[in-house]
């Protein structure tokens, strides 16, 4: 397992860390594939003075790379599938996010009608399949 980067929050958008650095925090972590990992696309860094710089989130999709290929043994051959299905998955988490404070936003009525549709779905009540309308 990689060690964690300490989180703060309010650094999210702030927080840099220069390609020694997270070198030097990630166990194991070699130059070479976290620069194959950047010219993959796979790793966002930001060059600055020649040097590569990466941002939290970045830092944190380093540390899930490599908890995927050493612990999880996921190939590399394969990583490009499983990140595109991790993004997908956040993804959908921002979007049920955003939706879920849209409707907390709508009047009670609403709000209600909504909670007893999704209900009514769950319990076999909408012959639809599932399909949207």
């Amino acid at each position: 397992m990689t060690r964690a980067v300490p989180w703060n929050p309010e650094l999210r958008n702030t927080l840099m860390l220069r390609e020694a650095e997270l070198i030097g925090m990630i166990e194991g972590l070699r130059r070479s594939e976290l620069r194959r990992w950047v010219m993959q696309g796979w790793v966002i860094a930001e060059r600055r003075d020649g040097i590569l710089h990466f941002r939290a989130i970045d830092i944190a999709r380093v540390q899930l790379i490599v908890d995927m290929r050493r612990t999880m043994q996921v190939s590399e051959e394969n990583l490009p599938m499983v990140l595109s299905l991790v993004d997908q998955v956040y993804s959908l988490r921002r979007e049920l996010r955003d939706l879920a404070g849209a409707v907390a936003e709508q009047p009670a009525a609403v709000r209600k009608a909504i909670t007893g549709h999704v209900h009514e779905r769950r319990s076999g009540g909408d012959n639809s399949g599932g399909a949207a309308d």
